[in-house]
């Protein structure tokens, strides 16, 4: 947790908290969409399509996190996996997506295996 004085000299505003999380609410959305696609059209089923889903999401989280906030973390000269100065939590980082794209992770992965299957 940040003292008072590192919050007046380094302020944190919510509307870009706010922003951050829509940003990667959205990737997840879109990154589910074809982590389903692919599932589908390796023809995944049960368990399979859904740990799939779960390591190409963590991955992608990841990969959000090597490129957009680790640069800016440790520039600040912040602790390696510290997210809080840029999202609510660090829970909600990295969990947060996952439950966002599941409905479509689902709907996409059903669709594309029934068209390849059929």
């Amino acid at each position: 947790m940040p003292s008072e004085r590192e919050l007046q000299i380094h302020p944190i505003v919510q509307e870009s908290v706010v922003h951050n999380t829509k940003s990667l609410s959205t990737l997840h959305s879109l990154a589910a969409s074809l982590f389903g696609v692919s599932a589908g059209i390796l023809g995944l089923e049960s368990y399979y399509g859904f740990l799939g889903y779960l390591l190409f999401s963590t991955s992608t989280t990841f990969l959000f996190y090597l490129v957009k906030v680790a640069p800016q973390s440790l520039a600040e000269g912040r602790a390696f996996l510290d997210t809080g100065r840029y999202y609510r939590g660090v829970f909600e980082f990295w969990t947060s997506g996952m439950f966002n794209g599941l409905s479509g992770f689902i709907l996409t992965w059903t669709l594309f295996y029934g068209l390849v299957r059929a």
